[in-house]
Formats: C-alpha cells, sequence, structure tokens
C-alpha cells in the first residue's frame, strides 16, 4: 500500500489531506502557501502537527468521497466490533451572491455499531513544525496562537477530554468545526449538519453540468473535483500540488515545494476543466495572468506565488524531517529565477477560448486581445532562444523544441483570435510570425539522421513533450515525422505500462520513476496515431495505480507501482482527463 494513501478536502481557500485512519497529516493555514499547521506527513522533529480520531483496539479503516463530492467518509474498526463513523469537508456553496468558503475544517464522528473507545489528538505546530503553538480554552472552545492567525475548535465533544487528550465511549455524534477565531452563533450540530448539506448540493450542482466522457465517469469526475479544489479563488491562481518536498523517488534530492502557480500547469488545468465545460476556473486564472502581465512589455516567470508574488526565495526547513524521513524538506521554488520560454504560448493558449465560447457572461474582446498581443510579441522574440524548458532544468540551457512550439502556439491563436475579431491585419502578422516560427523548428528540430524530433534544435536525444506537437494542432497526428517520433519515444522511455519523462542525466543524477502526465501524453499520441487499442489498455493499468480515492501524485516507480512525487498532482489529473475524453466511447453507444 502507498504511503500516499491519503485523500483531499477543500474548498478554494486552503486544502488539507487525510489519511486512511481519518488524520489530518498536512493543512497549510491559512492558504496552500501558508505554514503548514498540519505537517505530520512531512514528520516534524517534534511530537504533533496532526488532527486524528484515535479508535482503541484499532482493526481497520475504510474510506471513500461521498458521491460527485469533495465530502470524506472514514470508517474505523475495532477488534471488538465497534465501528465508527467520520466525516469530513471544507464548507462551500453559494451564498450571497458570492461563495463561501472559509478556512475552516468540519468534523463529524458518530459511533455506528459497538461501543468503540476514541481518544481525540488534535496538535497544530508553528513556525513549519519548529514550535507548540500556545493554546487557551473556553466552555466549548479551543483556541491555537499560530503564527499570523489564531485557530479556533468548536465542538460539542466534552472539553475536557480534548483538552487532556483523555479517552472515551463514544456513545453519541459529536461534531468539530476548526476555523477562524469566531464565535458561532448557532449549535455546531446543527451548523455542521447544514454545512455538509449545502455542500453537498453545492458539488452535486457542479458536477451535473460537467461534459463527461460515457466511460470513466467516476475517474474523471474525482480528477475534475482535484482540479477544482487546487485554485486559489482569491486570486485564481492554481497550485502544482497542494504539498512540498515529496521526493520523485526514494532517497533523491529531486524533492520540491508545489504550492505555487506555474503558468504552464495552471494552463493545462484550465484546458482541461475548459473540455469538461467548467470555464468558471478559466476567467478566474485569466484574472490571475491579467494582473501579473500588466506592464507593457510583460517578461513572464514561470511561476508565482498564488497571491502575485515574484521572488519564491528557496530555503531548507530544519524542524520537519521529510516525507518518510527523506528530507530535505523545501519552501520556495527557485524555478522563479528561470527562463522558460513556453510560457507566453502556455498563457494565450488558456485564454483563447474566451474569445469563442459563447456561454461565456465575459468573452473576449479586442481590449483582452491587446493584452495578449505584447505576449506574442515576447514568443516572437524569445523563440530561437536557450531557455530552462519546461523540465527545469537547473544546469544548461538549450532552444528546446517544446518552448519554440509553444511560441508559435502563440502566435497561431492570436493569429485565430485576430480574424474572430475582424483584424485582418493583426491577423496576417501574427499568421507571419507563427509560419516563420514553424518553418525555423521543422529545420532544427528534425533529426535527420535518427527519423524523428528531437528535444532541442540540433539534438539528439528524445523527451516526452514532444508527445504534444498534434495535439497542439503543429503537426498533422498522420504526418510519418509525428509516427516515428512517437515510436521512437515507445521504444525509449517506455518501460512497462509508465514514460520516462527523458533518460538523459540531469543536474540530479538519472532520472528512476515514471513522470505520470508523460504516461498520459503517450496514451493520447498513440490513439490519435490510430493505436487506440493499446492506448485503452495502458490507459486502464494506468487507472489502477490511482490510490484508493482515485488520486494521483506525480511520479510512479516502475517495478512497485508506488506514487512518489508531490500531491495530488494538477498535471497527472490534467492527464486523466485529457485521456478519458480521448479514448471513450460515444454517448450514442449506450443511449
Amino acid at each position: 500500500m502507498s504511503n500516499l494513501d491519503l485523500g483531499m478536502v477543500g474548498n478554494g481557500s486552503f486544502g488539507a489531506l487525510i489519511d486512511m485512519r481519518g488524520c489530518v497529516v498536512w493543512s497549510c493555514l491559512p492558504a496552500f502557501d501558508g505554514d503548514p499547521a498540519f505537517c505530520a506527513l512531512l514528520q516534524p522533529k517534534i511530537d504533533g502537527g496532526d488532527w486524528s480520531v484515535e479508535l482503541e483496539d484499532f482493526s481497520h479503516s475504510e474510506q471513500h468521497y461521498l458521491e460527485n463530492t469533495a465530502i470524506l467518509r472514514t470508517l474505523l474498526h475495532d477488534r471488538h466490533g465497534g465501528t465508527v463513523e467520520q466525516i469530513d469537508f471544507a464548507p462551500r456553496w453559494r451564498q450571497h451572491g458570492r461563495f463561501y468558503r472559509p478556512v475552516m475544517l468540519m468534523r463529524r464522528v458518530r459511533p455506528l455499531t459497538g461501543s468503540p473507545r476514541v481518544r481525540v489528538r488534535l496538535r497544530p505546530l508553528a513556525d513549519w513544525g519548529a514550535r507548540v503553538p500556545e493554546h487557551t480554552w473556553g466552555s466549548n472552545h479551543m483556541r491555537f496562537l499560530l503564527s499570523g492567525m489564531t485557530l479556533r475548535l468548536t465542538t460539542n465533544a466534552p472539553l475536557r477530554l480534548l483538552r487532556d487528550e483523555l479517552p472515551f465511549v463514544l456513545d453519541r455524534e459529536l461534531c468539530f468545526v476548526l476555523g477562524p477565531d469566531e464565535t458561532l452563533t448557532r449549535a455546531v450540530s446543527e451548523f455542521v449538519d447544514d454545512a455538509q448539506r449545502q455542500t453537498s448540493d453545492y458539488w452535486f450542482e457542479w458536477v451535473r453540468y460537467l461534459s463527461l466522457p460515457l466511460e470513466w465517469q467516476d475517474a474523471v469526475i474525482r480528477s475534475a473535483i482535484t482540479l477544482k479544489l487546487s485554485q486559489y479563488e482569491d486570486t485564481g491562481g492554481i497550485v502544482a500540488a497542494l504539498t512540498t518536498s515529496i521526493p520523485e523517488a526514494p532517497n533523491t534530492p529531486r524533492n520540491w515545494d508545489y504550492r505555487y502557480c506555474w503558468l504552464r500547469d495552471a494552463a493545462l488545468v484550465v484546458r482541461a476543466l475548459n473540455r469538461l465545460g467548467a470555464t468558471r476556473s478559466m476567467e478566474g486564472y485569466i484574472r490571475y495572468i491579467f494582473n501579473l502581465a500588466a506592464g507593457e512589455q510583460p517578461q513572464l516567470q514561470p511561476v508565482y506565488g498564488i497571491d502575485f508574488q515574484t521572488e519564491l526565495a528557496e530555503d531548507e526547513v530544519p524542524s520537519l524531517a521529510g516525507y518518510r524521513g527523506m528530507g530535505p524538506v523545501r519552501r520556495g521554488n527557485l524555478a522563479w529565477v528561470q527562463k522558460q520560454n513556453d510560457v507566453y504560448g502556455s498563457v494565450v493558449l488558456a485564454s483563447a477560448q474566451l474569445f469563442f465560447d459563447q456561454r461565456l457572461r465575459q468573452r473576449g474582446d479586442l481590449a483582452m486581445f491587446e493584452r495578449l498581443q505584447p505576449l506574442g510579441e515576447q514568443a516572437v522574440a524569445l523563440h530561437d532562444r536557450p531557455d530552462a524548458g519546461l523540465w527545469e532544468f537547473r544546469g544548461h540551457t538549450h532552444v528546446h523544441t517544446y518552448s519554440a512550439v509553444m511560441c508559435w502556439a502563440a502566435c497561431d491563436r492570436l493569429a485565430k483570435i485576430a480574424t474572430r475579431l475582424g483584424l485582418d491585419d493583426r491577423s496576417a502578422h501574427w499568421r507571419k510570425c507563427a509560419d516563420t516560427i514553424r518553418e525555423r523548428v521543422f529545420a532544427s528540430s528534425w533529426n535527420e539522421e535518427r527519423g524523428y524530433f528531437a528535444d532541442a534544435y540540433g539534438g539528439e536525444r528524445l523527451d516526452a513533450s514532444l508527445l504534444l506537437l498534434a495535439d497542439l494542432g503543429f503537426i498533422e497526428a498522420r504526418d510519418p515525422r509525428f509516427i516515428a517520433t512517437v515510436e521512437a519515444i515507445g521504444r525509449e522511455l517506455k518501460r512497462g505500462d509508465s514514460l520516462f519523462r527523458y533518460i538523459a542525466p540531469d543536474d540530479f543524477g538519472t532520472p528512476e520513476t515514471s513522470f505520470i502526465i508523460c504516461t498520459f501524453w503517450y496514451i493520447d499520441a498513440l490513439a490519435a496515431i490510430g493505436r487506440k487499442d493499446e492506448a485503452r489498455a495502458m490507459f486502464n493499468e494506468i487507472l489502477s495505480r490511482r490510490n484508493h480515492l482515485g488520486l494521483l501524485s506525480e511520479d510512479l516507480a516502475f517495478d512497485s507501482g508506488e506514487l512518489w512525487g508531490n500531491f495530488p498532482q494538477t498535471y497527472s489529473h490534467v492527464g486523466l482527463i485529457i485521456a478519458a475524453m480521448a479514448l471513450s466511447r460515444p454517448w450514442q453507444d449506450a443511449v
């Protein structure tokens, strides 16, 4: 069983990870990039960093999401026939013309069978697991004085039993509300009942409007909810994952902080949700982008903080031992200083649907086009310049094929948008720019001797991003050059049913695990070149590697199939959705 057998709950303001026993082991407060008050996942060197209902004589547990929601249900069984049901969720619903989504975690616990004895342990830590916060208590609440916020637990459980962590027989339902230091104005059980009902209604309604494929609906719904939970709605930024420093493989130094918004990853999240008809995330993300690119000549970083922060200084945190003791734990990410020239194409691609989708209330117009054009100019200027590439190499730069193709995509989509707006001169300009870049890529990236597109101009190596050339519209899927590249990647990068990003040694040695989204890209490419049965078999195999709740991290071990890397990884769930949409039988087959 993978140690990343975790569930995610959240509401667009924050998120939390809960293990198979219902213990909160990771949650940054008051937002995705905040101090992890719950940090047990990364093994704090002092006791705590978790919130659990511990069952005496524990035997086993079961866990699932309530259908079509982000509400997690855990059943805890003891050895004497006792069973405890635990429900965890973060409230979210529409109220007063906006979404009610406080930084609040709700929990209800009740006995289902027997006379189970439990102990409730609520032990947040402060300053990245370095300090036990001061806490106070009142008639029905406890307060924890964290750095920058006070966390209040309001409950109908006997407070002495919580405060002193005393075991007791659970003979009735108990409710817990953990959130801001605000007094509840109604009975806690009534508040939690009402919140669960409204939150469940919200998620059911959200899922009801998804344009789902016929097959694999459960997997697609779970991935879509996970992507939705990864957007910080105050700004529209989308985090790559909830966690930091879960290594890509056992005992590797490849462990990074993913609690930030990579423009590329976020743009792919938007495209995946758009394909399902969930367009609100796109609108929020475009607001985020335009807040970043407010200048006349925007130079975009590859990654920003969820609050538009530009400097993400990277340091190591000594107070946390790391995932399974595999440090170091990093805070911040040096990728913010890199040049990754594909970001301009990513942003334009994420924006393009605004100009073509008639369902949207605020559609793309001339003013928005004018804000995108400087990004296109950057793409033209940088398409043949060396960069760190989408794999963020820290020790060398090249003119990467994927980056150049994304610069082409920026110009290509701007030409199409200009045509849509009736701007013939602008359309001709951007079409000429796109054609120039395209010709250069064909001339510089095609390796005649090896018979495939290489990862960089004049190069000989392969990398999995080349699988995207047809999906981006750069080349026809049936073009012999694309087919040859897909087949070469299958020979060189595929191991079993998974793919490496690349196999050449980099700054940290030779890659050891499969990068999950690359496997999905290969599945998409196989389907595009006519090998659909093979693609479906691979897709079903990778679905079996998800954890018990249908969630994926960044990487997979080739031999054991164990999940590694930060979790849950938006990139991986994007790949799942796109592949399912491409492979599913049509609805008319069923109805």
